[in-house]
């Protein structure tokens, strides 16, 4: 059994400090709740060489994870690949481009397996056997696989224009699913309420502060995966602000324990047009985001118009010398094309959200094409397959017969000498 280094939980704002309870507020300032650590402990009990007996998943790193006890949910979550994205680099005309694709991530190919891995178990710690969450697809996915694995009843509550696929992706493991009508927000207090009445385990509510750190293990795998060090530049797309945050709190606690050599990280953010209040804080200058009433987007998973972490991701974005911009729909699709076909990579609208966004830092200069660039992809396009269905061309049918082929492939032959 490993041992657990929680000091407890500690506002983000005030300071003030309370033992691990199901709570993500803090009483004095109302500021959000995160979990804190023993460094010097972990530093003492915790070294690179442990690694190597154990097993490439997120649990590789449970020293750093909010577990009393040995994880009971998400064991095989992680452990994706870093793939390096020399085709997509040669389009892009960058030289060093990595891919860290969560979109391969079990059991529902989102890094959201991450995060509700730990609620879950952490769920499990405080006795609860009914969990839950407010959801823009990927979260929904997740918390109903994981919690029938593990025997637990969930309650899913999501808009209800949400994607067919992701609904699906959700009913499919017997979960409680609830279409709300409304948006993203309008469900999450709906969500709070529930939490609040029914004391069940709501990962992105009341077990927000064990949740989010599930996402640390995005940053560790990548660090660990470039030979433990860190890249000059991460691109990762920003629903509720969490992810960027969390990567660069990995990197700083490696930074701590003296596993990889400091060194300066900016991070980029990613939004879509329709929804885009962090960027847009950045790009005006503001501390605090504007929300967003009513997001419009083909990006439904980053469609969240009040982002909880909105101001921590606009301070780190601002204070590492990064840059936060938003695409639109067609720049979206074009984007989950270009990547599929140059890496082979199906990524969700999220991902063409970043990849777009990065094209566009890179035509702004924002981003030097000789620095090394991380580009996040976080979820599936199988989830996401009407964006960009209209954009294919229709398959052809032909008759079983070489000649038949043979005509078919001539013809296209000379459609592409014509065209040129």
């Amino acid at each position: 059994m490993s041992r657990s280094f929680i000091q407890g939980l500690r506002c983000r704002s005030c300071g003030q400090t309370y033992n691990q309870e199901a709570n993500n507020f803090c009483t004095e300032c109302f500021g959000p709740l995160e979990v804190a650590y023993d460094y010097e402990a972990v530093k003492q009990h915790f070294q690179p060489s442990d690694l190597t007996q154990r097993p490439f998943n997120m649990w590789r790193y449970r020293e750093l994870l909010p577990l009393n006890h040995e994880p009971t949910v998400g064991l095989h979550v992680g452990g994706t690949p870093l793939v390096r994205a020399n085709r997509l680099a040669k389009v892009l005309k960058v030289d060093r481009l990595w891919i860290k694709n969560d979109a391969v991530n079990s059991p529902s190919l989102s890094f959201k397996d991450r995060v509700v891995a730990v609620a879950l178990s952490k769920a499990r710690e405080f006795g609860m056997g009914t969990v839950g969450c407010a959801s823009t697809g990927n979260l929904a996915n997740s918390v109903a696989a994981n919690a029938a694995a593990a025997g637990l009843v969930s309650y899913i509550l999501v808009p209800a224009d949400l994607e067919t696929t992701k609904l699906l992706g959700t009913a499919i493991y017997g979960a409680r699913l609830v279409r709300v009508h409304g948006t993203y927000d309008q469900v999450n207090r709906l969500c709070t309420q529930i939490a609040f009445k029914y004391g069940w385990g709501l990962v992105n509510i009341n077990l927000r502060p064990f949740y989010s750190e599930g996402s640390k293990t995005f940053g560790y795998e990548m660090a660990e995966q470039l030979g433990w060090r860190l890249p000059q530049h991460v691109v990762c797309p920003m629903a509720g602000g969490s992810l960027i945050g969390k990567i660069a709190k990995s990197f700083d606690e490696l930074t701590k324990l003296g596993w990889v050599k400091g060194q300066a990280v900016k991070y980029h953010g990613a939004q879509a047009d329709g929804c885009a209040p962090i960027s847009s804080a950045v790009k005006q200058g503001l501390d605090q985001h504007r929300p967003v009433k009513t997001p419009t987007s083909i990006a439904k998973s980053l469609a969240i118009g009040d982002p909880a972490d909105g101001y921590f991701a606009i301070q780190l974005i601002r204070q590492s010398g990064g840059w936060a911009e938003d695409v639109d729909d067609e720049t979206i699709r074009d984007a989950m094309l270009l990547l599929a076909e140059t890496e082979g990579i199906f990524a969700e609208t999220a991902g063409g959200v970043t990849l777009g966004v990065l094209q566009k830092l890179l035509e702004q200069g924002r981003i030097p094409r000789h620095e090394e660039i991380v580009l996040c992809i976080t979820g599936n396009g199988l989830k996401t397959q009407e964006a960009v269905a209209a954009r294919l061309a229709e398959s052809p049918v032909i008759e079983p017969k070489l000649d038949a082929f043979v005509e078919w492939v001539e013809g296209q032959a000379a459609e592409l000498s014509i065209s040129r």
